[in-house]
């Protein structure tokens, strides 16, 4: 995807992808054709933590509070399902701000760094933002 190539997001594998396709919330053409506009996954990590990822926005979509409306709708599902901290780990640090979100020290969110992280090119030296709301 274009996000991860301008370095605005990291890279996931297709395997990855296709193994949560059922996290995520998919902005789509209106006839179905073509590809997708952006999308956003909740993903469930632990007993109260919740983790927006994935969130992509094309391009010629931005600006438009296409972003905002996939993220709201994974805070939604949180709160469904009695998740009511939610964090993030991004580049985007000002937009999430403009969400509530605020920084928090990597080490408060121990199970992702040893779930995923620990699988990342990146691992140890994450240059992603930790970001923290509680709903």
């Amino acid at each position: 995807m274009a996000c991860a190539k301008e370095g605005l997001m990291l890279p996931r594998a297709f395997t990855d992808l296709y193994s949560h396709m059922r996290d995520h919330y998919v902005i789509a053409p209106r006839e179905g054709d073509g590809p997708v506009k952006g999308c956003c996954a909740l993903s469930l990590c632990w007993k109260d933590f919740a983790e927006v990822r994935s969130l992509m926005v094309d391009e010629d979509m931005r600006g438009h509070g296409w972003g905002k409306r996939l993220v709201e709708a994974c805070l939604s599902e949180a709160v469904t399902l009695g998740f009511y901290k939610v964090f993030t780990l991004t580049y985007q640090v000002e937009f999430f701000h403009s969400l509530g979100f605020t920084e928090v020290d990597k080490n408060e969110l121990p199970q992702k760094v040893w779930s995923d992280c620990i699988h990342c090119a990146k691992f140890p030296d994450c240059d992603e933002t930790a970001l923290l709301i509680e709903l």
